[in-house]
């Protein structure tokens, strides 16, 4: 096959660690990345979610991947970060482990994903990529809150005056 004819698709991707695995969201979707900081909790918000943040005036919810995923309590270090994303509509605050690298994947290098990827439910993954020795697990951005609690967390976020919650 002619290399030049070839079609692939190239992604460029934030990678992150979480509870010893390492995951990617496309870069596009990253706002951007922010060390940890102090949280504000939300009364009666789900598990998952940390709380709020103001971040330049805005106020952000922040959500524990770790606690969305079941994969038990972290240990916050001074690599915790907190990666801000834009899912459908709304802004979110993802906190994980450590951000590793931005990498670039070929449509050529992910599968689709394996019963065998027991520690996450297979709900919230797209894929998974290969990179030498590395796997990827590539996050399904839109399926990690549902459409009730991204209309919740919308409606938390916006009755809350930016000058209330401390940044």
């Amino acid at each position: 096959m002619d290399v030049a004819a070839k079609s692939y698709y190239e992604e460029k991707l934030v990678c992150f660690e979480l509870a010893g695995e390492v995951f990617g969201v496309p870069i596009s979707m990253v706002q951007e990345i922010i060390r940890m900081q102090e949280i504000t909790e939300i009364p009666r918000a789900p598990e998952f979610v940390e709380g709020v943040i103001n971040l330049r005036g805005k106020i952000i919810p922040v959500i524990d991947l770790r606690k969305r995923f079941g994969l038990g309590m972290g240990e916050q270090t001074k690599n915790t970060r907190i990666v801000v994303i834009k899912v459908g509509e709304i802004t979110v605050g993802m906190v994980v482990d450590a951000v590793s690298e931005v990498i670039k994947l070929n449509d050529e290098d992910i599968e689709p994903p394996s019963p065998i990827v027991a520690s996450l439910d297979a709900e919230y993954i797209k894929g998974v990529g290969k990179i030498e020795s590395k796997l990827i697990i590539l996050l399904d951005t839109e399926k990690i809150l549902s459409h009730q609690e991204k209309a919740g967390l919308q409606l938390a976020t916006s009755d809350a005056p930016a000058g209330l919650i401390e940044g």
